[in-house]
């Protein structure tokens, strides 16, 4: 299953997803933990110390490499340096799964040791001197969303991303590669407008939005997102002493989160594992082909923007009974 976590800085996301990510570990579920927002906090989150966290490698440092991974075969992708974020899968590509190893994971993903479990984690990498004032951030989470365009999961398997903040993921299609995207929302105005651009648009692809109210401190709070957000509202999150511990560099053993916070957890589990059933592999790869289009045609050389539609292959559709050559 596909996660993304959203929301406005500092509304908690990375903190809510780290959360998550360390309970689906508790659990024994394997799990594939990316960084996509430019602002790198993940690993911290996670319990990586700043030179562990410095050293992860960069996912949009390595994308040649991913290119040519994920290329194979594929007759339609004449060479790595056709392919661009949107490009999808087609005969003859290879996929990602999960539960496997292969040269992706060993260039870009490094395991973390939870005390509950451990999980692979992958990330964009910073933002850095070189890009100031010459470099886009989205060609930096493009390797994310190739990555994502080729990576086929399955039920009891858990992708868990933090993304960019606010309503940035939009610049791209990256934000229908989701079974579910959780919200996490402040009560405050800021907090619940994000919410209503995301829900704008997102409205018209599928996407299921949940919203989780964090720093929630008491009725008046609870009422206000239930007021702004209705239905879509899941569950709160309100203050937390393990949170407070770990974000001053003293983390302790997860099993000692607070009991509120953990029952949370488990609902967005169950959330997120509901969504299952929803799958709709068809209508994924035609988004997948939707805004690769959309990026085809927006190229001003007339000839580039041709060579990027050839790539699509009309017969092909991502699914957990496509075969991908070794």
């Amino acid at each position: 299953m596909k996660i993304a976590f959203v929301g406005k800085g500092g509304s908690g996301k990375t903190t809510l997803s780290s959360l998550f990510i360390r309970h689906l570990a508790a659990t024994g579920a394997p799990v594939l933990a990316v960084d996509a927002d430019i602002n790198q906090h993940l690993g911290a989150a996670l319990g990586l110390d700043e030179a562990e966290a410095a050293a992860l490698p960069a996912m949009g440092e390595r994308l040649p490499l991913i290119k040519d991974h994920l290329r194979g075969s594929n007759p339609r992708i004449t060479s790595v340096e056709t392919m661009i974020k949107t490009t999808p899968p087609g005969e003859g590509s290879r996929l990602l799964r999960v539960c496997e190893d292969n040269p992706v994971y060993e260039a870009c993903a490094r395991q973390v040791e939870l005390d509950g479990g451990a999980v692979r984690l992958m990330v964009t990498g910073p933002f850095t001197d070189a890009d100031l004032g010459v470099a886009c951030y989205h060609s930096k989470t493009g390797a994310v969303e190739l990555c994502l365009n080729h990576l086929v999961d399955g039920p009891g398997e858990y992708v868990v991303v933090d993304m960019t903040a606010g309503s940035d993921s939009f610049a791209s299609g990256m934000f229908t590669r989701f079974d579910i995207t959780f919200l996490v929302a402040e009560p405050t105005r800021k907090g619940v407008s994000v919410y209503r651009q995301y829900k704008e648009y997102a409205r018209d692809y599928g996407v299921v939005l949940k919203v989780v109210g964090n720093k929630v401190q008491g009725p008046d709070d609870l009422d206000f997102l239930r007021t702004e957000v209705g239905d879509d509202l899941l569950m709160t999150v309100g203050h937390s002493d393990w949170v407070r511990a770990m974000e001053k560099g003293r983390p302790l053993r997860f099993e000692f989160l607070e009991d509120a916070n953990r029952r949370a957890l488990r609902a967005l589990q169950v959330a997120t594992d509901a969504t299952y059933e929803l799958r709709d592999w068809e209508r994924y790869t035609r988004q997948m082909v939707h805004f690769h289009l959309k990026n085809a045609a927006s190229w001003g050389d007339a000839r580039t923007g041709a060579d990027l539609a050839a790539q699509i292959d009309p017969g092909f559709v991502l699914g957990e009974g496509v075969a991908a050559p070794a």
